[in-house]
């Protein structure tokens, strides 16, 4: 809608202007808007980021650049004041493609943290031992160090990304897996109990509460010790 819409961006926009497109989407999304804005005269990236609020703030975010060089370069001192990797993918789409790459293994570590946190501290360890000790070791991932003090906190008020979100992406994901006849097991299984989590009524709540449903099947919940 806002780019493509009535009274639009694209509608508004003016020749040999960049527009620049920050959010996940699917590649048809891009091109159409791409396209759409050629048609105007102006130039499109789709330049998702990655990094999370956290990131934002700091203005380290990762970006990930599609469309063509000389939009790439109009728009480069901009990108390279929000974020500290900011790199030219390709043609259009395929910044919009690592996007959702990279969200395919956000979103299996953000899985993998919640299965191993609850392994971990229903075992009887310390969970807040479980996570400083792996976090050191090759098990470190972003989304455990993101993750584990949520769990461990039982914060799961949704002010960051949401399991929403993640599902909308996990989705992006399953439709770029069948239009490339790609297999991706792992993700389908992400999916699925992403969108379980939603169907529970979890999908404003912060993605670390994918933990939720596994806590219920086990019966035991991450907590701090004392």
């Amino acid at each position: 809608e806002l780019f493509l819409g009535q009274d639009g961006i694209i509608e508004n926009c003016k020749i040999g202007q960049v527009l620049v497109d920050h959010s996940t989407v699917g590649a048809r999304t891009s091109k159409a808007c791409a396209e759409a804005a050629s048609r105007k005269g102006a130039l499109f990236l789709d330049a998702p980021i990655s990094g999370g609020t956290e990131r934002a703030v700091d203005g380290t975010l990762t970006i990930m650049a599609g469309g063509s060089p000389k939009a790439y370069d109009l728009a480069l001192p901009a990108l390279e004041a929000m974020g500290t990797t900011v790199r030219h993918i390709g043609p259009t789409g395929t910044g919009t493609t690592v996007k959702l790459v990279n969200q395919l293994l956000v979103c299996s570590h953000m899985l993998a943290a919640a299965e191993a946190m609850l392994l971990g501290a229903k075992s009887g360890a310390d969970p807040e031992l479980v996570f400083e000790v792996v976090n050191s070791g090759w098990g470190q991932s972003f989304m455990l160090d993101r993750n584990a003090p949520v769990m461990i906190g039982r914060d799961f008020k949704g002010v960051r990304t949401q399991i929403d979100v993640f599902l909308k992406d996990l989705g992006l994901i399953q439709e770029l897996a069948q239009e490339l006849g790609t297999p991706i097991p792992g993700s389908d299984l992400v999916f699925n109990l992403f969108k379980q989590a939603s169907e529970q009524g979890l999908g404003a709540m912060d993605g670390a509460a994918v933990v939720l449903p596994l806590e219920k099947q086990a019966g035991f919940q991450i907590r701090k010790f004392g």
